[in-house]
């Protein structure tokens, strides 16, 4: 893992930026989902998946790599969240 010191910015990062191009898919995916969603399904899922980056870019923020290594962990926990809005959606 490269130490936090060395790193310019969350910006550098390529799963930061792999991130911010899946906030912009779900984005696109869920604003083709019904109007009663827009406060259920829709929210929750573009809440999860702006949380990924926004936990990435905390975390390069911090002061030490264990810290760096905790926002990680959010940023997958979110993830998880987000694959879990994404089941019934895949499921017919």
């Amino acid at each position: 893992m490269k130490n936090i010191k060395s790193m310019k910015t969350h910006k550098d990062l390529e799963v930061w930026k792999i991130s911010i191009e899946m906030v912009t898919n779900i984005y696109k995916i869920t604003r083709i989902f019904p109007k009663e969603e827009i406060y259920g399904l829709t929210n929750q899922m573009r809440r999860a998946a702006v949380s990924v980056p926004s936990n990435i870019a905390e975390g390069s923020g911090r002061n030490s790599n264990k810290e760096f290594v905790q926002f990680l962990y959010y940023a997958v926990g979110s993830l998880s969240e987000l694959e879990t809005y994404m089941r019934p959606v895949t499921c017919h």
